[in-house]
């Protein structure tokens, strides 16, 4: 539902879940969750896209710069071993650390904003699309890395690139982006072995009528309230994968 109302909620809370409570080596906990949130999310695009809020070029650009940065990363992660005991903790602190720039991300979205706003409109589309591409790659590596970032990273750096667009709009361009971007990325994982099948099939279980539900309500929840939720939520558990 989380993903469906605001494209934030996927990775940020399932990956350091099933890390936290559940006790799974974060590479298959985090290759786990790519590869049940492209089915999620190409459910979620569906609904956007009946309800014209995808901007395809959006996508188009995102994925040109983290298609290649998926690919790349994953070969890195495959060369280094990322099931490997001694790469555990090092998994573990950069997820805590992605989850406090996500956590920060979304608490501070409207200041961010408020700064992008009147640079945004002074740059070129040549310029935004370059940005675009860039964050693009930046996803890519991250989301190969710790499944985190597409959602509340992504969306906080589209509207300060697109301040005059929706809301809604971005956020389903956001979830259309992360629909090849998660499933090169599971696919990878998968190949390496971190990948559990039977917990992705009871993710996807609860996961798809949950994004239906969410997407049609995207319109009608309160934004403040639930980026401030996530916020915090994301922050304490962010400081319990840093402290161990």
């Amino acid at each position: 539902m989380l993903v469906g109302m605001t494209g934030v909620g996927g990775g940020s809370l399932m990956t350091p879940i099933l890390v936290l409570l559940f006790n799974f080596h974060p590479a298959t906990a985090v290759g786990t969750d790519l590869l049940y949130a492209s089915v999620t999310k190409t459910v979620g695009t569906a609904v956007h896209g009946t309800r014209k809020s995808v901007d395809w070029k959006i996508v188009t650009a995102l994925a040109c710069g983290s298609v290649p940065a998926a690919i790349l990363t994953l070969f890195s992660m495959a060369h280094f071993g990322a099931l490997a005991s001694q790469v555990t903790g090092e998994l573990t602190l950069l997820l805590g650390v992605v989850l406090v720039l996500t956590s920060v991300s979304i608490l501070f979205r409207p200041l961010f904003l408020r700064w992008a706003g009147p640079r945004a409109d002074q740059a070129t589309a040549r310029g935004i699309s370059g940005w675009t591409i860039l964050l693009g790659a930046v996803l890519g590596v991250l989301v190969s890395l710790t499944s985190v970032g597409a959602g509340a990273l992504g969306t906080t750096v589209l509207l300060m690139l697109y301040p005059r667009l929706p809301v809604a709009r971005i956020a389903g361009s956001d979830i259309a982006h992360a629909v090849p971007l998660t499933l090169i990325a599971g696919i990878g994982h998968w190949l390496m072995g971190s990948v559990d099948l039977i917990l992705m099939v009871g993710l996807l279980i609860g996961s798809i009528p949950g994004i239906i539900v969410g997407s049609l309500l995207a319109n009608k929840v309160s934004d403040t309230l639930l980026r401030i939720v996530l916020a915090i939520t994301l922050f304490v558990v962010a400081l319990k994968m840093l402290t161990g």
